[in-house]
């Protein structure tokens, strides 16, 4: 089936859903339904829920940077969120909001099928690797099981953790590891590919 289609009753599924926490303009994600690669981070901000796009903002700007410098084209990769609206005050999302938003972000990677999830900061990461510490693991390559029923059975997922661009943005050693870390990705495909 249509993975576009697919996306999109998958949207219409969560605009419908009135019990969904955060009643922010919903931000679903955009790219490529095809990509290779998906960016998700935790949740939309401020610029976001205006622009109803996700990662527009200052750290989006710098992510979207990095993807072109690394050889790649922003409309080749998938760029969404794990909770699909802004929480007040740019806070960070609370674990029953994750909880709620998850079933729908299970179904949106497995319509888009990508060869790697690159998780943005601590929140996206322990989404995939609840055991994982960012400044520990962010830059190295896992495998991770993932997926839910309507697929029929677990699957493992390759996830790729990164710093959070925002926090690259306020610490200059952040910023150099996230940089170092995002010009792997390509080696890290190349690999899961051949």
């Amino acid at each position: 089936m249509d993975k576009v289609y697919l996306l999109k009753k998958l949207e219409q599924e969560i605009v419908d859903n009135k019990n969904l926490p955060l009643k922010s303009n919903l931000v679903f994600g955009e790219g490529n339904p095809d990509g290779e690669v998906i960016f998700i981070g935790e949740a939309p901000g401020a610029i976001e829920d205006e622009q109803k796009r996700p990662f527009v903002g200052r750290s989006g700007q710098l992510l979207r940077k990095l993807i072109r410098q690394i050889g790649w084209k922003e409309e080749d990769v998938y760029i969404t969120n794990i909770v699909k609206r802004r929480p007040p005050q740019n806070r960070d999302p609370e674990p029953e909001e994750i909880e709620k938003y998850k079933p729908y972000l299970t179904r949106q990677i497995e319509i888009i099928n990508p060869k790697i999830i690159v998780p943005l900061g601590r929140f996206a990461m322990n989404f995939f690797l609840p055991n994982a510490k960012i400044t520990r693991d962010q830059g190295k390559l896992f495998s991770a099981k993932g997926g839910s029923a309507s697929v029929g059975k677990a699957r493992n997922w390759f996830v790729a953790p990164m710093f959070h661009p925002a926090a690259a943005l306020r610490a200059p050693i952040m910023m150099q590891e996230f940089e170092k870390s995002f010009k792997k990705l390509p080696a890290m495909l190349k690999k899961l590919t051949n």
